[in-house]
C-alpha cells in the first residue's frame, strides 16, 4: 500500500486533530447515534445509553459548544431543551456509517440487527467508499497529498508523452 506523506509533527493544521479533539471519544459518537435515531432530549439520552448524568452533561456542551448540536426549547414545553443536530453534525452520518460497517466487518460473530437499509428499496447499504469528483470509487493507491496551489492540476505522465512525441 502507499503511504501518504503529510507532516505529522504539526497535525493541528489539519481537519484530522479538530474532528478528534470534537469526536474522538466513544460516548460522543453514541450520543450521535442516538440523535441519529430520534433522541433529542437530555433524560432520553441517559436512559437509552446508559451514560452516567455527568459524562453526558459534559458531551452534550461539548458538542453544542462545537457546533454539531444546537441547544433551543422545546416548542411544547419551554422548560425542556431539547438537542438537534445542527448541518455540521448532520455531516457526520458518512462517518458514522463507515465506522459501524467498519465494525461489523472485523468484530467478531458481528451481525447487523437492525440492518440500516435504503429507504426506497429497503437494500442493505453498500460501503461506505472514497469518491473522486467524478464519481469514481477510488483505492488508497489512487490517493496523494498536494500543496493547495497544485490541487487540479494535471499530473505530467512521461508514458503519455512519450507516446506523444513520437
Amino acid at each position: 500500500m502507499p503511504y501518504l506523506r503529510e507532516p505529522l509533527r504539526d497535525l493541528t493544521a489539519f481537519g484530522l486533530a479538530e474532528a478528534l479533539d470534537v469526536m474522538g471519544e466513544r460516548w460522543s459518537f453514541m450520543i450521535l447515534r442516538a440523535s441519529f435515531n430520534g433522541i433529542q432530549h437530555f433524560e432520553e439520552f441517559l436512559t437509552e445509553l446508559g451514560i452516567a448524568r455527568n459524562i453526558l452533561a459534559s458531551r452534550l456542551a461539548k458538542l453544542v459548544e462545537h457546533g454539531i448540536f444546537i441547544r433551543q426549547p422545546c416548542p411544547d414545553d419551554r422548560r425542556r431543551v431539547e438537542y438537534r443536530l445542527s448541518d455540521k453534525g448532520i455531516d457526520l452520518l458518512p462517518a458514522l456509517v463507515a465506522l459501524r460497517q467498519w465494525g461489523q466487518k472485523y468484530a467478531a460473530d458481528s451481525e447487523e440487527d437492525p440492518v440500516l437499509v435504503d429507504k426506497r428499496d429497503r437494500l442493505p447499504l453498500g460501503p461506505v467508499a472514497i469518491v473522486s469528483q467524478d464519481g469514481r470509487i477510488l483505492e488508497p493507491r489512487d490517493l496523494e497529498l498536494v500543496k493547495p496551489a497544485d490541487v487540479g492540476r494535471a499530473v505530467r505522465d512521461p508514458d503519455t508523452e512519450r507516446q506523444a512525441a513520437e
